[in-house]
């Protein structure tokens, strides 16, 4: 049996930019912690996924670019569905910024 862990406490690793941590998955889901730590999406790049994504921003704030939309500004607590194949991309980012990532499909 797995022992509890907090999503809070931050990964001890000492790597640049974004740190993954799949929390669990099986198929059709994806779970997965994030922490941002001021890493936005290089220029140019966006993201564009087969399955729906639905982020939680645990802690911190961004700026999410979704294409041929308005930026999406989120602080720690705020939530949001991205569709299918919906080109979308992380403008800017703060240093504590934490997410939860649900990945479906």
């Amino acid at each position: 049996m797995p022992s509890p862990q907090s999503l809070l406490i931050p990964a001890e690793s000492a790597a640049e930019g974004e740190i993954f941590s799949t929390l669990l998955e099986r198929p059709g889901l994806k779970i997965e912690r994030i922490e941002s730590r001021g890493h936005a999406s290089p220029e140019g790049f966006w993201y564009q996924q087969v399955q729906e994504e639905w982020v939680l921003l645990l802690r911190g704030w961004a700026v999410l670019a979704i294409e041929n939309q308005p930026d999406v500004r989120l602080v720690g607590g705020d939530s949001w569905l991205i569709p299918p194949s919906v080109r979308h991309r992380v403008v800017e980012v703060s240093e504590d910024a934490l997410w939860l990532a649900v990945h479906v499909g």
